[in-house]
């Protein structure tokens, strides 16, 4: 006499295609905003870039503008994973960095990695956002959430004791270094190398903000 076992459902399988499609949406997306425009690119045009249906997109994103923002996730975050940007390994190894020096080097090649992912999607919302108030608003979003960030990192660069200015100069300083325009007119209009723009980041930010 034999037993039938039923066999518990297994959706992994499932639930790794429906990551994949969300992947593929986001590159799709990505691509698109860069390329054409935020307020030319349509749901029916990513559906077709990503090879899925219209309706697949919406079901995974529900908006255009939750798209968009997610793409932003992405493209700062360097991947899908759900960590905030601040708390990644790459992120939290700079900050426990307890030379200051050492940790305004690692944090100028970090930054100049991040900058060759991120300035292409803001430039492009820049473009948009004189006429896509979605594009305006997360142009205002990310300004807001880079200030905090950098107030954050330099507050715990005064708590080191090796600032040579104020914390308040200290962010301000890095704040106006770091919205990728400076990245964009050396590297990619002047020819630079990232090696080249990160040291001399890091010789910039040392000489101005660490106490000899």
């Amino acid at each position: 006499m034999t037993t039938d076992v039923k066999r518990g459902y297994d959706g992994s399988g499932r639930q790794a295609r429906a990551q994949e499609t969300r992947r593929a949406v986001l590159r799709a997306a990505h691509e698109l905003f860069v390329a054409r425009g935020y307020g030319r690119t349509t749901i029916a045009d990513v559906a077709r870039a990503a090879d899925v249906s219209v309706e697949t997109v919406y079901g995974a994103f529900r908006n255009k503008a939750t798209l968009l923002h997610r793409v932003w996730d992405v493209t700062i975050g360097g991947d899908d994973a759900d960590v905030v940007y601040h708390e990644r390994p790459e992120i939290r190894a700079m900050r426990d960095e307890p030379d200051l020096a050492r940790r305004l080097a690692m944090q100028a090649r970090v930054f100049t990695g991040t900058a060759r992912r991120v300035v292409p999607f803001l430039l492009a919302l820049q473009g948009a956002a004189a006429s896509e108030p979605t594009a305006a608003m997360l142009l205002e979003e990310i300004g807001g959430q880079r200030l905090r960030g950098i107030g954050v990192m330099a507050a715990e660069a005064a708590k080191t004791g090796q600032l040579a200015v104020s914390e308040d100069e200290c962010r301000d300083v890095i704040w106006a270094f770091t919205d990728g325009m400076l990245w964009h007119r050396l590297v990619q209009q002047r020819g630079w190398t990232d090696e080249a723009f990160a040291v001399w980041l890091e010789q910039m930010w040392v000489a101005v903000l660490v106490r000899p």
